[in-house]
């Protein structure tokens, strides 16, 4: 792949870039001699006191600057994109991987399969370190990439192999202990396949990824996500209720021989399984530091704890009358409700429906908050009583704007069912105050 210079966005004023002639639109080449291919590069290499900098200029000059300053001290450059070369997409072809049954039609970067060690450290997403080479993961132990996430799935060689057919992905213990072995932390990740990764699979890979502690930071188990469109795709049973019910028996095993022996439970359940048994979600307190939380472990019994937290010491007198609605997905519908019943209650000035909405978009198997498309949302509450306001959660929204999957705007919905919508973040406070409307 042709190396990409890295694109210079902005430069601080009175920074050491600016003093040196540095301008946006300028691209670094190379720093000491060597290559940048993204953040990781340029952090790493401006650490040094004496540095050379190729630039090359917006017209078209070659410059050499020679830079002077403390150790660690900062350039003051911002740059256009921090993964300066181009993101490293996915080779598996997973037997449970969600892409492979999206519908056609849909946005472009949906269907891009990303397995980049610097995105799991960026922003977290999980990579299955099947698709880098040793010195990728050399890069990663030189630049202190820590914590990362990573999909382990299992840790049986030949199954694993299967799981991903990838011939190269039966390593992942070897990977995983030359990273931990080297102080990189990981959050590891088990996409749970029905009579395929569970019961005494399940049981191998525990054992085998936690002696590792504490260098696996947290293991979290999530059900396979199984959409309609499976058409040419490997069968696989989702989760019932029994099925559910015993996998939670099998952890909470682990879970208590576990932290008898590290103080830790290490290993974690998605809300999923527990909503699907039926069965009480664990305390707070059973959960630890919530290591797992943006992967749907913990999420409701964070976002409860902090509902009755800051109902207790917030002051909601003099509460206008007000009838509000909340679309949510049929996981969380019980949670939602029974948050809501509570307001109503304490209130007595406020009307809160709330609706489960069916995913018809990629199936009821999918029951999840997240994967709500405007569509559905607009198809089943058109003429609808929805009050002053809906309120929609923050996770349904593509990151940084207001899009839902379907490319759906809040604003067209808007403009659909005739009503404002306001956006939740997944937080006890910002409920409450999105439901009495303004903030406390």
């Amino acid at each position: 792949m042709k190396h990409q210079p890295a694109a210079v966005q902005c430069v601080l004023p009175l920074s050491i870039a600016e003093e040196a002639g540095i301008e946006q639109g300028d691209a670094i080449l190379s720093i000491n001699g060597e290559k940048i291919k993204d953040i990781f590069d340029y952090r790493f290499l401006i650490a040094d006191q004496e540095l050379v900098l190729e630039v090359l200029k917006k017209n078209g000059e070659i410059w050499s600057i020679e830079v002077e300053k403390d150790e660690y001290e900062d350039l003051g450059i911002d740059f256009e994109f921090s993964m300066i070369d181009r993101e490293k997409s996915c080779t598996n072809k997973c037997i449970f991987c969600f892409i492979d049954q999206l519908p056609p039609g849909m946005r472009d970067t949906l269907y891009f399969k990303d397995d980049d060690s610097r995105l799991s450290f960026l922003t977290g997403n999980y990579v299955t370190l099947t698709n880098m080479s040793d010195d990728d993961i050399d890069r990663i132990i030189r630049y202190r990439m820590s914590p990362i996430n990573v999909s382990v799935h299992c840790t049986n060689p030949e199954l694993r192999r299967y799981m991903l057919k990838n011939r190269f992905a039966g390593n992942i213990l070897d990977r995983i202990k030359k990273l931990t072995s080297h102080g990189i932390e990981i959050n590891c990740q088990i996409v749970l396949c029905r009579g395929i990764n569970d019961g005494e699979e399940l049981d191998r890979t525990i054992s085998e990824l936690a002696v590792l502690y504490p260098g696996i930071k947290s293991i979290s188990i999530v059900p396979v996500g199984i959409s309609r469109y499976r058409e040419g795709l490997e069968h696989l049973e989702p989760y019932g209720k029994e099925a559910s019910a015993e996998v939670i028996g099998q952890m909470h095993k682990w879970q208590k021989r576990l932290h008898k022996k590290y103080r830790s439970r290490l290993a974690y359940l998605s809300d999923e399984f527990y909503i699907m048994a039926g069965v009480p979600l664990p305390r707070y307190e059973e959960y630890e530091d919530f290591p797992q939380i943006e992967n749907g472990v913990g999420l409701a019994a964070s976002l409860k704890h902090e509902f009755y937290e800051f109902l207790e010491a917030a002051d909601l007198k003099c509460v206008s009358p007000r009838k509000v609605s909340i679309a949510t997905g049929v996981s969380a519908f019980a949670l939602i409700r029974e948050l809501s019943d509570v307001l109503e209650r304490r209130l007595g000035t406020v009307k809160v429906n709330v609706f489960a909405i069916k995913n018809e978009f990629f199936g009821e198997n999918v029951t999840v908050t997240g994967l709500l498309t405007g569509g559905d949302i607009i198809s089943q509450l058109k003429d609808k009583a929805l009050g002053e306001e809906l309120l929609i959660s923050s996770s349904m929204l593509r990151a940084g704007e207001r899009v839902l999957l379907d490319d759906c705007s809040v604003e067209a919905m808007e403009r659909q069912l005739n009503v404002k919508i306001a956006v939740v973040e997944n937080d006890g406070k910002d409920f409450i105050e999105k439901v009495v409307g303004k903030i406390i």
